[in-house]
């Protein structure tokens, strides 16, 4: 893994250790949470039924002010979105050295049926691994999984596995089914086993039509769906049945880890809230979230509650709610030295198995 951030920059250990000059090594720094966006999956399920319903349901959630920034938005940054040379002029000014780049969770499509899914997350691991490989050396690569068909998702997952990715992206849940699913089962034993990362990363919510004003379908909803999912896994068990599991979750985890008492509350007093082992607030420590919380106090706590350890750099890149300097909101956490390095790159590096090419 290559850091090449100007001519006179020597590549980082990825651990940060002394490079034998007496200078502490630069750690690579470490985009986890970037999209590429595929229009040959939109040309895929195009004219299919079901599409022209989920493009109604899309637009009654987020409501016509929110659909007409937003394309406008994406026009103005599809080079950032397809073309790797404009990823990596981006990443040079903000001083990242790789991206794990995930589909755009536009791409989900998680109303189409059994052929069309397959299609779908072919389509995203031959299209991720393809924009990835022309920069190998900075740029690393997630497929899709669908949830909607259990059956399907270990396949889509080795198959992305077998083309090079890390892992894959889900959404917090499928039509009908919640993360606690028992038919996914399956799949959390194979991701587990392959150590392949699971990325957990909301698209639209179920508050629907109380969310279509100011934006608030994301806002508001995409961290209400982080906690919703989460707490699924944590409460279920799926956690205490799949120790191994490398699952990141994005924007911060959303609202679960700054209410926790509540859970532990509940899971003391409720006997109907026992699926889980432990305290809800333990599995905090088991689970990886992305930096992605647009306040340095809240930044901060996430790293109390979960541990430096467990926290990843996370940009959104190159959406508008993302963040446009990661490193500099990171720095405004002021964390010490150690926990600034491992969120900067060195968690990443270990999570996703990345190697050092010099």
């Amino acid at each position: 893994m290559a850091a090449r951030r100007g001519a006179r920059r020597r590549r980082a250990r990825p651990d940060g250790t002394d490079r034998g000059d007496g200078e502490r090594a630069p750690v690579t720094t470490v985009d986890a949470h970037a999209h590429v966006l595929l229009p040959g999956i939109e040309q895929a399920v195009a004219g299919h039924p079901g599409h022209a319903a989920h493009r109604e349901l899309d637009a009654r959630r987020n409501g016509p002010g929110a659909q007409a920034v937003s394309g406008a938005m994406i026009g103005e940054r599809i080079g950032l979105l397809t073309r790797v040379a404009d990823r990596l002029t981006a990443m040079d000014a903000t001083g990242v050295d790789v991206q794990i780049v995930s589909p755009s969770p536009s791409h989900y499509h998680y109303w189409a049926g059994r052929e069309l899914a397959a299609d779908v997350c072919r389509l995203a691991a031959e299209g991720v691994a393809g924009h990835v490989a022309q920069a190998p050396g900075r740029l690393r690569g997630l497929g899709l999984a669908p949830l909607q068909h259990p059956d399907l998702l270990v396949t889509a997952l080795d198959q992305a596995l077998g083309l090079g990715l890390e892992g894959v992206e889900i959404s917090s849940h499928a039509p009908g089914r919640d993360l606690s699913d028992p038919a996914y089962e399956p799949f959390w034993a194979r991701a587990a086993e392959s150590g392949a990362v699971v990325f957990l990363h909301p698209f639209g919510c179920t508050l629907d039509e109380r969310l279509d004003h100011w934006y608030l379908s994301n806002i508001v909803g995409q961290p209400v769906e982080n906690a919703v999912a989460l707490s699924h896994l944590i409460f279920s068990g799926v956690l205490d049945r799949h120790p191994g599991l490398k699952l990141l979750a994005a924007h911060g985890g959303g609202y679960l880890p700054y209410y926790l008492g509540r859970a532990d509350h509940g899971h003391r007093v409720r006997p109907d809230a026992r699926g889980c082992a432990r305290a809800p607030s333990d599995y905090l420590r088991e689970l990886h979230f992305d930096s992605l919380t647009h306040d340095p106090a809240v930044l901060r706590e996430l790293v109390r509650v979960a541990g430096p350890e467990r926290v990843l750099l996370g940009s959104d890149f190159p959406f508008d709610m993302g963040e446009p300097d990661p490193l500099a909101a990171l720095r405004a956490a002021g964390l010490g030295p150690t926990a600034f390095d491992a969120i900067r790159g060195g968690n990443a590096i270990r999570l996703f198995d990345l190697k050092d090419d010099r």
